[in-house]
């Protein structure tokens, strides 16, 4: 099993207590890589630098950056780009981003910026040799207008030259396996690294999941309904349902996961522990 973490910035510039504690936690399981957050419009760039350059040279843990370019000339995501390769990272997470306007609002790029995710992944390339990893949605991204044009998306930042891509995070293995499954048709053949997220508050991450159009099925509701006052209980179904999860798609051929943390490493690391992947022993590597 390959396994990978996001964590956020540290919210002061430096490496604080929270964002310390997740990195130790996490660093002994062996992660491909752990990834730094990037936020809309640059609001993090320095903060992220920073986290990288922490992980880089204070641990043994590939650093992956996170890059957006809403909101930005193609000139200062280059830049941005640079920056990494120069601080030791070893990946980039490529995203589009989100409208400045919000979720659900039309896409408006820089005048002077990259117009789609494919174009900033073929930037990325040309002032960078770093791996790049991009997004994918088994359900639909909310603004794409067919299953296909979303195809045509990916199809578009793998021939650009993405080298794999990250799912946004899904509670029904069914939408995973049907969209690899269009993803393979499609002739996409670039890993597909399942996102799973651990709920650690289920109504934040049902609010969460409205918005990128993630769908919880009624099932997973029933196990968290009265916890919301009963905080260790709820950890506990957390981590079980995360690793019922994991566990179906391991059982499908499913290798590689990229563990949404928000930055909860206590949780991640209870579910690691249910997968029994322990400290010191090596994850494996990517599947072809």
């Amino acid at each position: 099993m390959r396994i990978s973490f996001e964590i956020f910035p540290s919210k002061d510039g430096a490496v604080a207590a929270p964002l310390g504690e997740s990195l130790d936690s996490l660093a002994p399981l062996g992660p491909a890589f752990v990834s730094v957050t990037y936020g809309a419009g640059g609001s993090t760039q320095d903060r992220t630098i920073a986290s990288l350059r922490h992980l880089v040279e204070q641990t043994n843990i590939p650093a992956a950056g996170h890059l957006t370019c809403v909101g930005r000339p193609r000139q200062q995501v280059d830049e941005v780009a640079r920056q990494y390769q120069a601080v030791g990272v070893t990946r980039i997470v490529a995203l589009r981003g989100d409208p400045a306007t919000g979720p659900g609002t039309p896409y408006i790029a820089h005048p002077d910026g990259y117009g789609t995710g494919a174009a900033m992944v073929a930037g990325i390339k040309r002032v960078c040799n770093l791996p790049i990893s991009v997004s994918a949605y088994p359900e639909k991204h909310p603004e794409s207008p067919s299953y296909d044009a979303d195809l045509d998306a990916l199809a578009a930042k793998v021939d650009a030259g993405a080298d794999e891509a990250l799912t946004q995070f899904f509670f029904d293995n069914t939408h995973y396996l049907r969209y690899l499954e269009r993803v393979r048709a499609r002739g996409i053949g670039v890993p597909i690294v399942a996102g799973i997220m651990p709920i650690h508050d289920f109504g934040q991450i049902s609010n969460f999941a409205g918005r990128c159009g993630t769908s919880i099925p009624e099932r997973l509701a029933r196990r968290f309904d009265g916890l919301e006052h009963d905080e260790s209980t709820r950890r506990l179904v957390a981590a079980n349902v995360a690793a019922e999860q994991v566990l179906g798609l391991v059982d499908a051929g499913v290798t590689d996961f990229h563990f949404y943390t928000l930055n909860r490493p206590d949780l991640a690391y209870a579910l690691c522990r249910l997968l029994d992947i322990h400290p010191g022993v090596p994850t494996g590597a990517v599947s072809p």
